[in-house]
């Protein structure tokens, strides 16, 4: 946020103290009704978008224009700036919890996709610093480097939100140019991330001040970015978890969780900038760390977390971004409006393509156009950079209604690009697929809606010759092995290597049981369960009931994303 006033303490008489509470309860009125109608409008605004096809995120910015700029109902003072402060921490950690695929990264840290999307974030980052450093042009932006590397970072960004919806929509989801697609925009938008919280990191660690970036500096910068993020990631999935599950046990109190949760967010937020970070890179982090808990956990640790924030702070955060904006940026010199809006266009446009051209990538048109995909994370960031005194109102305007067009136009060119391809029977491996690319669509659906109870299964007493002759199918390597009705346990193609053939004759399948069989249960979350299977290195699991334990199924990875091919169509991101 902007850097505090001094504080001035006067002495205070016993009449000066009543106009002091009179005058509190003004400021504190004026503010109330100033939230309260900007919720308000932005609420409504947002089904009327919605009938007409447009994105919640523009009816928040359009009620923002309405009830400032347009009619002067509402203006920003201390009190709503500070409401304004923990929606933005608040909205870094839902894009953490619920965008940012980190198992996902490491997964695809190779290959020529890994390539391409570094090409395609180095690309468009130098086109972006061409236009908000003086290198090449001097713009009069007077940004410090790393300031001016924040700014670009974030037109260098591409959604994944928008991505992963625009592939559901059109079907493509689990043919491997969607998955490709999907891919190269998780990587090229956390290496753009990891850019603007360095930058921004860097600005609050000089308090806002220039300085040399010295070596130092950096290493000591990434260091802590760093050390953050293992002390985040170890204390939300290692440490976090038990103490709630333990504290509810002993306890009970009523919505413990949520309030754990909800002070954990703000005591991570000083941490960070107690190490010399931004609050909202804290933010951000601890979301990404609560992202690999199982479905059910994070919900069952979160009641609550998701209406405030959706019903207050992301609805009132970006009214904000419309309440800034101004008609400033038309003061601005004509060749620094062209510059600011379509160098970084045209930079991103040549670092999609190049890229995908580059690497030879299959579909590279299709690739390209996913990598040009904006979402809401940049106008929170330019939101961010504003409040940081980064930017002024003339650019922050400036970009806002840039981002509202490629909000509006990029998925209307990922699906043209998609349609002139033609859809793909192969589907891409179950090895192959991003870990966290079901959380896209399949919340809310239960292993019960995916069990085939009409299924038969080899015994454990057949032998290991018969189960090759009779049971093996092409794309399936682990099958449920059953002893007269009851779950025996799991037999891996794998483990078969490892017994020689002169042996399969007279080796029943009892023998060559996994040591340990993970199972499903019926009323649990499709998403749960695919994480077990990726944890165990299993493509199916036995379903049981909870209570009795007794045998009712399986499902295997190729039906739960079936499933996501045959549900997913018309589903909100």
């Amino acid at each position: 946020m902007r850097p505090a006033l001094p504080l001035r303490v006067s002495p205070v008489t016993p009449e000066g103290r009543d106009c002091q509470r009179g005058g509190f309860g003004l400021e504190i009125h004026e503010a109330l009704f100033s939230v309260g109608l900007l919720i308000v409008v932005a609420k409504l605004a947002e089904g009327v978008f919605r009938r007409l096809g447009l994105n919640s995120i523009i009816a928040y910015a359009a009620a923002g224009v309405v009830l400032g700029p347009a009619t002067g109902l509402v203006e920003s003072g201390p009190e709503v700036e500070m409401i304004l402060g923990i929606g933005i921490f608040m909205f870094f950690f839902l894009i953490g919890l619920e965008e940012l695929d980190i198992r996902g990264f490491f997964a695809a840290v190779r290959g020529r996709l890994f390539l391409a999307s570094v090409l395609s974030v180095v690309i468009s980052l130098l086109a972006s610093l061409a236009v908000t450093t003086d290198l090449l042009f001097d713009l009069r932006l007077g940004l410090e480097f790393t300031e001016a590397l924040g700014l670009a970072g974030v037109l260098s960004l591409s959604s994944l939100g928008v991505v992963a919806k625009v592939l559901i929509d059109e079907g493509r989801l689990r043919e491997p140019v969607g998955i490709q697609i999907f891919t190269a925009v998780v990587i090229a938008e956390l290496i753009a991330l990891f850019v603007v919280g360095f930058a921004i990191s860097e600005h609050f660690y000089a308090g806002g001040h220039g300085h040399s970036l010295s070596p130092l500096i950096v290493a000591t910068l990434v260091g802590q970015i760093i050390g953050f993020t293992i002390v985040t990631w170890f204390v939300s999935t290692k440490v976090l978890p038990r103490l709630i599950f333990l504290l509810h046990h002993f306890l009970r109190v009523p919505q413990l969780s949520f309030g754990l949760l909800l002070g954990g967010l703000f005591l991570v937020v000083v941490a960070a900038e107690k190490v010399g970070l931004h609050g909202s890179l804290g933010a951000l982090l601890f979301g990404a760390a609560l992202s690999t808990l199982p479905y059910q956990v994070r919900r069952d640790i979160m009641p609550g977390m998701r209406g405030t924030a959706e019903g207050l702070f992301v609805p009132l955060f970006f009214a904000s971004a419309g309440l800034y904006l101004s008609f400033e940026f038309l003061k601005l010199p004509p060749e620094t409006i062209a510059a600011l809006t379509l160098v970084p266009l045209a930079g991103k446009f040549a670092g999609a393509f190049l890229s995908a051209y580059v690497t030879r990538l299959d579909a590279p048109f299709a690739t390209a156009s996913g990598l040009m995909a904006k979402g809401v994370a940049e106008i929170a960031l330019l939101l961010l950079l504003f409040h940081t005194a980064v930017i002024d109102m003339a650019v922050f305007s400036l970009l806002v209604l840039v981002m509202l067009a490629y909000i509006l136009l990029t998925p209307m060119g990922i699906s043209l690009a998609l349609r002139r391809l033609r859809h793909s029977e192969a589907v891409t491996p179950q090895g192959q697929l991003p870990p966290s690319l079901a959380r896209f669509a399949l919340d809310g659906i239960r292993v019960r809606d995916v069990l085939d109870r009409s299924r038969s299964y080899p015994e454990r007493s057949l032998t290991v010759k018969a189960f090759a002759e009779t049971w093996l199918l092409p794309e399936q390597h682990d099958y449920v092995v059953l002893d007269r009705g009851k779950l025996a346990g799991i037999v891996s193609l794998s483990m078969l290597r490892y017994l020689p053939r002169d042996q399969w004759e007279h080796t029943p399948l009892g023998r060559v049981l996994r040591q340990s069989t993970p199972c499903a249960y019926s009323e649990e979350l499709v998403e749960d369960a695919l994480q077990r299977m990726t944890e165990s290195s299993l493509t199916v699991l036995p379903v049981a009931d909870r209570e009795t334990k007794e045998f009712m199924g399986s499902i295997s990875s190729h039906e739960v994303l079936e499933m996501i091919v045959l549900t997913a169509h018309g589903r909100e991101i």
